[in-house]
């Protein structure tokens, strides 16, 4: 049975609900941010059937207001997934939190739309984190089109020093070198299970318990760094990250969201890693040394934004 409610306006933004009925209870929930990602979409849906065995799943997407047929192949070929339709865009964040609030799952997995789920990973996360009540998040690994391996899903906290490191190319000189691989923790066997800081938001698998217990992400956070946020917010109240190797995902990047508005997702980049700093590590540090943080940071987003208007 689909129900179709009118247009309710919640948390200071309108959306429109259409969802499937349904009076089992869902063990897994699997939420996805759509904008503009229609051709992937497709595949990333075909997928989630062949990641988990599980008896009773729900898929929530939200649509942030696309405009390549997105919300349409959702009515008419995938009806059984519950639609969140934003008439604007209100930004990553706010868009995953409106799907993980109507989401029933015992287990909730964050997904992108262009990620592909391979087959018995999401089973794989589950089992993982069932082998301890504190492990809150699991994230798995995740691959490039070609194949490659996605360092960003797995992380060390985003300390000064480990940006610094990152952005200065001295954790690929030194990769076996724990003092300038903090970011990326590019020290650690990518093959190998191992307890971290942060996993990517292109696919984490969170447990219900610790959002009863810590809340949603924050909404301060247009895009980005709310995975890194929210992963680092976990640990300081006494939960465990594990990065999973076994599980693996191939995560196209860029497409959709990103892609579609480059100049406003590099802005937005820049800006929440300011939020994320001053919010974690700003009082740790001195008035001189945030201020020439911010310069930096400040003038590495100005040279981005130059170089993305040359290239276009």
């Amino acid at each position: 049975e689909i129900k179709i409610f009118g247009t309710v306006e919640t948390a200071g933004f309108i959306s429109h609900f259409i969802h499937t009925y349904s009076n089992q209870t869902n063990t897994l929930s699997f939420c996805i941010v759509n904008l503009n990602a229609k051709n992937h979409l497709i595949s990333c849906l075909k997928s989630i059937s062949m990641s988990t065995k599980c008896a009773f799943f729900e898929i929530i997407v939200v649509d942030n207001n696309s405009n390549d047929g997105s919300i349409e192949l959702l009515r008419h070929q995938y009806p059984e997934v519950k639609l969140i339709i934003n008439l604007r865009n209100y930004g990553y964040t706010k868009a995953i939190n409106q799907a993980l609030r109507l989401s029933k799952g015992k287990y909730k997995v964050v997904l992108n739309p262009d990620t592909e789920l391979m087959p018995k990973s999401i089973d794989i996360m589950i089992n993982h984190m069932k082998s301890s009540k504190n492990i809150g998040i699991v994230g798995p690994k995740v691959l490039n089109k070609d194949g490659s391996f996605q360092k960003s899903c797995r992380r060390g906290v985003a300390s000064p020093g480990a940006v610094f490191s990152y952005f200065l190319g001295l954790s690929d000189k030194y990769p076996n070198n724990k003092k300038f691989t903090g970011y990326h923790l590019n020290h650690l066997d990518e093959n190998i299970i191992h307890e971290v800081s942060g996993v990517s938001g292109s696919c984490m698998l969170i447990k219900n318990d610790l959002i009863n217990k810590i809340g949603y992400f924050d909404e301060r956070y247009f895009a980005y760094q709310e995975d890194s946020d929210y992963c680092l917010t976990a640990i300081k109240n006494g939960w465990k990250i594990y990065y999973n190797p076994d599980a693996i995902v191939v995560h196209h990047g860029g497409r959709g969201g990103a892609h579609y508005l480059p100049f406003k997702a590099n802005f937005e980049w820049h800006r929440s890693y300011f939020k994320y700093y001053n919010k974690n590590f700003a009082k740790n540090h001195s008035t001189f040394f945030n201020l020439f943080y911010y310069t930096m940071m400040l003038g590495k987003l100005i040279f981005a934004q130059t170089r993305l208007f040359i290239k276009s």
